[in-house]
């Protein structure tokens, strides 16, 4: 049975039941800080198993891409050492919602193992958690197994959770007997380690939500969460002891040969290159760029690995772009996404390939004579920095070639170094941050009133001068004026605060910008003339031209985006902005410039849709009916329950809190008048 069809005959047996077939979700991990990559099928699930978030079925099935390279779940050092270790692995999963739990979710794993797929029952061994009396009682008494091949196993390797926090309960794991011709005993013996006893199924049943503390609090619904790895499935099902020797890889193995001209196909560096393909294509499929921190940074390191294997088994020219179009081939029916963005993926890794290709062979001289003149078994942190930080090999790159000669390196003395630069770094970049924002402790949140209006009465909640509250301001003082209701839209989002006037008869406070502190708009400026008093009834007035010009350039900023991820690929993500009553900035990932032809597309586009002057529309609701818009998001933000979901022009669909243009037609020409990179990415 290939790769392919045991993941459509898993997704049919779970379909065939009840359960919804729900396509496998991204790398990066909306809304959830606590990830830097989605690494099991539950992670899409997190909020459901919550309690705070619902979907219209109560049973799904997924086969999730996942990757373990980072962060709490790193599998990166032994990849191509070992016959299962994987940057990116397939995980197949049935869940329950609230639906059935223990004996359902037990009896579909025996059920679709034993009798589906047909593995010999005798092959099977099972474990529960040790203090799971209902789950052991199930399996002998009514699932009948053998007593023999079952185990109870204490909390570390059957009590699951995601990470630190969050979802988790007991489970029962499902391990094939690869024979006793294999060395290893079975699970919990002291020689479990072995290959013999391969755990191949787990079954999770979610019931707790731990926090910060430890504690654990009872779910909302118990509910169930399963995961086998597809490629060890497939491994035992095709009879190959390694998950390297399945078609999937094989294929990719081979073609990992072709294009860098090495002949022995047991090579290491070609299990290396075929793993990392996998990986670092969904990586970028999923918006990734190679970068110098976070995901961005993970890629980065994954990429090269990739491309030293090369360089070691003689490859001196990129190669690792050209594995993308086999991947789509082996690939790419399970997951469109990737035929999508093909193209894409290939030009961001030859474009990294390039960028390393530069200090690599200089890099490798340099760690060559540092394990020549060598005293020792240990090559200095010093050296691993130099290295990092002159010719861009990560530290695990490093560590590869020193395992290949048997020795090790001295991360604590990288770590050190690296430190002592981070600290030279702020030394050298301190500057006053000024004062922190005004105690606001009683103050009521102001009512923003500048989605309908620019001007309005109000009334004085409370005067600031120099951060301390006072009775009034008089003419020639500066301060805060902090009202009930206000139409001046407070610095948010990108978009400047607005200016105008506060006033109360001939009384004028010349508001210069508006912030906003929680949900307090604190409006800064000057008494011109007169006097405002606490408590005092006012008129607000925005200066409306600018507020104009600030609205036409914001909008363009939407405008732009869409045109951006149209003309450069859905990897395309807001990185930052800046828009005030003169211009915008708008900052986006992307991994090389733009060639003078996109910039004119791009303004082509805009000034299409502005010429089309589309009527502008903004809706209030759910962060869940958002979602179902396909309204764009911003990864790592957090969304409150309700959100502002902004229609501009014929395709742009964001969440906005900003104020916008009523018509397209209002922005104006559109021209962009400079383009440059920022940092890498």
């Amino acid at each position: 049975m290939s790769s392919a069809e045991l993941r459509s005959r898993f997704l049919d047996f779970f379909h065939q039941r009840g359960h919804e077939v729900v396509p496998s979700s991204s790398l990066v991990p909306h809304n959830d800080p606590t990830l830097l990559f989605t690494n099991a099928g539950m992670v899409q699930f997190k909020d459901v198993f919550l309690g705070k978030e619902t979907r219209p079925y109560q049973r799904a099935t997924t086969a999730q891409r996942c990757v373990r390279a980072g962060g709490k779940h790193n599998d990166l050092e032994n990849v191509g050492y070992t016959a299962r270790h994987h940057t990116f692995f397939e995980m197949l999963g049935n869940f329950s919602f609230g639906d059935y739990f223990k004996r359902e979710a037990i009896r579909y794993a025996w059920e679709f193992l034993t009798e589906d797929l047909g593995l010999p029952p005798e092959k099977l061994w099972v474990t529960v958690y040790e203090e799971d009396d209902e789950a052991a009682d199930i399996w002998l008494k009514e699932m009948k197994i053998d007593p023999e091949r079952f185990g109870r196993i204490g909390a570390k390797d059957n009590f699951w959770s995601m990470g630190d926090t969050g979802p988790c309960g007991p489970c029962s794991e499902i391990f094939y007997d690869h024979g006793p011709e294999i060395p290893g005993g079975p699970p919990g013996s002291p020689d479990e380690d072995g290959d013999r006893y391969i755990e191949i199924w787990n079954l999770v049943f979610m019931q707790y939500d731990r926090d910060a503390s430890g504690k654990l609090t009872p779910l909302p619904n118990p509910s169930i969460d399963t995961g086998m790895g597809l490629e060890r499935l497939a491994a035992i099902l095709q009879g190959v002891h390694s998950n390297y020797e399945i078609d999937l890889f094989q294929n990719l193995i081979r073609a990992a040969a072709e294009v860098t001209g090495e002949k022995d196909l047991e090579s290491k560096s070609l299990r290396v290159i075929a793993d990392h393909i996998r990986s670092c294509a969904f990586m970028i499929v999923d918006g990734v760029l190679p970068s110098n921190e976070g995901r961005g940074y993970v890629l980065r390191r994954i990429i090269r690995r990739a491309a030293r294997h090369g360089h070691q088994i003689g490859c001196k020219q990129p190669f690792f772009h050209k594995l993308v179009r086999p991947l789509a081939e082996e690939m790419g029916d399970a997951y469109p996404e990737l035929l999508k963005a093909e193209e894409h993926v290939a030009k961001v890794l030859l474009k990294e390939e390039q960028r390393f290709a530069e200090t690599l062979e200089h890099g490798l001289k340099i760690l060559e004579q540092a394990i020549e003149g060598l005293d020792g078994k240990v090559i200095d942190g010093e050296t691993v920095f130099k290295l990092y930080d002159t010719y861009g090999f990560p530290a695990d790159l490093t560590a590869d070639v020193a395992r290949e000669h048997g020795l090790d390196i001295d991360m604590e003395g990288f770590e050190r170094a690296m430190a002592e630069q981070k600290q030279r770094a702020r030394n050298a970049s301190q500057f006053s941050g000024g004062e922190e924002g005004p105690s606001l402790e009683g103050t009521p949140e102001t009512e923003f009133t500048g989605y309908e209006a620019t001007e309005h009465d109000g009334q004085v909640l409370r005067l600031l001068k120099d951060g301390e509250a006072v009775d009034q301001l008089s003419a020639g003082e500066s301060g805060v004026v902090i009202l009930d209701r206000t139409p001046f839209y407070g610095e948010s989002g990108g978009q400047v605060g607005d200016s105008g006037w506060i006033t109360v008869g001939e009384s004028r406070f010349r508001v210069d910008d508006t912030q906003k502190q929680g949900g307090v708009f604190l409006h800064y400026g000057e008494m011109v003339s007169g006097r405002i008093q606490d408590g005092e009834g006012v008129h607000a007035e925005v200066d409306a031209e600018r507020r104009a010009a600030i609205m036409r350039n914001h909008s363009a900023t939407h405008l732009m985006h869409e045109a951006l991820r149209h003309q450069l690929g859905d990897h395309v993500q807001q990185k930052g902005s800046l828009v005030d009553a003169d211009k915008l900035r708008f900052d986006f990932s992307h991994f090389q410039p733009l060639t003078r032809e996109e910039i004119r597309a791009i303004e082509d586009r805009v000034n299409a849709q502005i010429l089309a002057n589309i009527p502008t529309r903004a809706e209030v609701m759910s962060i869940d009916d958002a979602r179902e818009t396909g309204a764009m998001m911003l990864f790592g933000e957090k969304y409150g329950d309700t959100v502002r979901v902004l229609h501009i022009g014929s395709e742009s669909v964001e969440l906005c809190g900003g104020t916008h243009v009523e018509r397209t037609g209002d922005i104006g020409p559109f021209k962009i008048v400079l383009e440059t990179g920022v940092a890498s990415g």
